[in-house]
């Protein structure tokens, strides 16, 4: 039995010994490490880990069941000391703790994810192989000097991942979806799939959902945005948030999902649970993959199907991506009206060929007259993202679906951003601007006693950003995902 283990097992859930309380050991999460420099302070200090890891293993024994973390986090601090007594190795206290918390996180932890797990602004994490860790802080990607030893390690750490949810990653399964004890949502493929090592990507959880305010804040859309949006969900829009991979959709989905007033039943579902709405009547319903056996199996289409059942007001897909997008049009279409979904795509008019797209995969037979009427009877609004070249996430459209012209959707567009330029720093220049066009779902507004102001729609005048808005202290990181 791996030494982590046996100290899971050992931790009492009544005890708060583990949350870095006063008089205990701080969590693994809050202890800072650079590898990199400790290399280069202390010599061999990989084969002195591994002499330290090897005497705690002695020093645990049959026992490991008696020891929660903070005990092993003082056993691992004391073997340090003796080891650098035998070895006379002078090293200082604060090199001592580093290599102490160094060896905390190999062993208890995800090695040397724990520190970019534990820092705010990163909101993502790809691991290219034991060498090499790329990670995306303010939206922007560079590498990080935190590495793995080798692939072992890393290997190490991917099966501590998939074990405490109950799934196995190998030769015969090689590609895994897990989530982390924080809802982080992890991907991770091995050899001989991954050529130059285990590669495993890590979407932060955030712990902070966002608010309107602070996607006003980072630029992502401005105050009559906002406003407009807010009028149309809590009138029973049913609309589409639609954007590339990591444009944060979900994010913005999140946020959409919270103007629904607290008097309506809300069922999400999702593939890996992200969403965190703050509806009292609310149930998350989240999809689970085939066992080793290939049982179990629970299908996003499943879940759709049956939320159905659980007398929802409003269904949150997560994500459409395959055959539940026919089953969410089809609720859209009877009496769920002011359900919402997220879908890959590059334009609303492209959101809307991948929604037919989809229904057809999924193996629907009907004819594209009758998907497209589908379409039509069950979204009303689209809002399209991007993530901009300086790593800023924008809506770059709201437009409205407003019916069928012979074969063809029409869709109008009614806000846009125009990206005018890009300054010497690299950040993105633009505006939002108002079409003038009057959307034609106004009454259902007005009907619902949202009295949105007319006047918006006649300025089509502009509200310029100067480079990068200024980000709060969460800055774009810990997300709900950015995707």
């Amino acid at each position: 039995m791996l030494l982590v283990d046996k100290v899971n097992r050992g931790r009492d859930p009544e005890k708060p010994q583990d949350s870095g309380g006063s008089g205990n050991a701080p969590a693994l999460g809050s202890l800072l490490v650079k590898p990199q420099a400790l290399a280069a302070r202390i010599p061999n200090v990989d084969k002195i880990k591994h002499t330290i890891h090897e005497r705690l293993i002695a020093s645990i024994g049959t026992e490991g069941d008696r020891y929660n973390s903070a005990d092993v986090l003082r056993l691992i601090a004391q073997l340090v000391d003796e080891y650098c007594e035998e070895a006379k190795l002078k090293l200082p206290k604060v090199d001592r703790e580093e290599l102490s918390s160094l060896i905390g996180h190999d062993v208890l932890g995800l090695g040397p994810l724990e520190n970019l797990l534990d820092d705010p602004q990163v909101t993502e994490i790809m691991v290219n192989g034991p060498k090499t860790i790329f990670i995306e802080r303010r939206g922007r990607i560079a590498q990080s000097e935190l590495q793995f030893e080798n692939e072992v390690q890393l290997r190490r750490v991917i099966d501590r991942i998939v074990a405490r949810i109950g799934r196995r990653v190998d030769e015969s399964s090689p590609m895994v979806d897990a989530r982390l004890q924080d809802g982080s949502r992890v991907n991770i493929v091995i050899p001989p799939l991954a050529v130059q090592g285990s590669s495993v990507t890590i979407r932060k959880f955030s712990r902070s959902p966002y608010r309107v305010d602070d996607l006003v804040s980072f630029g992502t859309l401005n105050q009559e945005m906002a406003a407009f949006i807010r009028a149309c969900v809590r009138s029973r829009i049913s609309m589409v948030v639609s954007g590339g991979t990591g444009s944060g959709k979900t994010t913005t989905l999140n946020v959409l999902s919270n103007f629904i007033p607290d008097s309506e039943r809300v069922v999400t579902v999702e593939d890996t649970a992200e969403l965190q709405l703050r509806q009292r009547n609310l149930v998350s319903l989240e999809a689970r993959s085939a066992n080793v056996e290939g049982r179990g199996l629970v299908s996003i289409r499943d879940l759709v199907v049956n939320a159905l059942r659980m007398r929802p007001d409003r269904i949150v897909v997560g994500e459409c991506r395959a055959a539940e997008t026919l089953d969410m049009l089809q609720a859209m279409n009877t009496g769920h009206d002011g359900s919402m979904t997220t879908v890959h795509a590059n334009s609303p008019k492209d959101a809307l060929n991948r929604i037919e797209t989809m229904v057809i995969m999924g193996g629907s037979d009907l004819p594209f007259q009758a998907i497209r009427e589908q379409i039509v009877g069950g979204i009303t609004l689209l809002v399209q993202q991007a993530r901009l070249r300086d790593g800023r996430r924008v809506i770059t459209h709201i437009s409205e679906i407003t019916g069928l012209e012979g074969n063809s959707i029409q869709v109008q567009d009614i806000c846009r951003f125009d990206q005018t330029g890009i300054d010497a720093e690299g950040n993105v220049l633009g505006a939002f601007r108002w079409t003038g066009v009057v959307p034609k779902l106004m009454p259902r507004l007005k009907a619902n006693a949202e009295d949105f102001p007319m006047q918006t729609f006649g300025q089509g005048g502009l509200q310029v950003i100067e480079g990068a808005p200024p980000l709060d202290r969460r800055e774009h990181g810990v997300r709900a995902a950015q995707e």
